[in-house]
């Protein structure tokens, strides 16, 4: 890949990452602007730096790279769920880590359709069931867990 194309790529995941990361920033506390767009940004970097290295012809040693990123982010996404007396928060901020993390793998294997396809279902889940999850709250009985 070219230096250039590896620079769109990289520019892609940021941009990818951008809708989330507004959201999360309006809704929650606990991530937002500044980090889904540097987790997509990293994720790719990753990725982009491993096939640069192994190439394309060693699915194993590429799968391994993707793993280790999983578990990298997922521990990451761990750190934003708080939990307080009987509440849970920032379970969806979490999810959104790892949504975002897979963002920028598929966007340096080139993977465009399933990077877009990720990122605005991500956004319709969060922006559609917000409303959804506010409505339900309120038939919640005291003491319920939330995100």
């Amino acid at each position: 890949m070219l230096e250039w194309q590896q620079g769109l790529t990289l520019f892609t995941a940021f941009v990818l990452a951008l809708p989330i990361a507004i959201n999360r920033e309006m809704h929650s506390r606990i991530m937002g602007l500044r980090t889904y767009p540097l987790v997509s940004l990293g994720a790719c970097a990753y990725v982009l730096i491993g096939v640069q290295f192994i190439g394309m012809d060693n699915p194993d040693a590429l799968a391994r790279i993707i793993q280790g990123l999983l578990g990298g982010i997922g521990f990451l996404g761990g750190g934003a769920i708080l939990k307080s007396n009987d509440r849970v928060r920032g379970t969806a901020s979490a999810a959104c880590i790892w949504i975002l993390g897979a963002v920028g793998a598929a966007c340096a294997l080139q993977q465009w359709i399933i990077a877009i396809a990720l990122s605005l279902t991500a956004l319709f889940v969060l922006n559609v069931f917000y409303a959804a999850k506010k409505q339900l709250d309120g038939k919640n009985m005291p003491g319920d867990a939330s995100d």
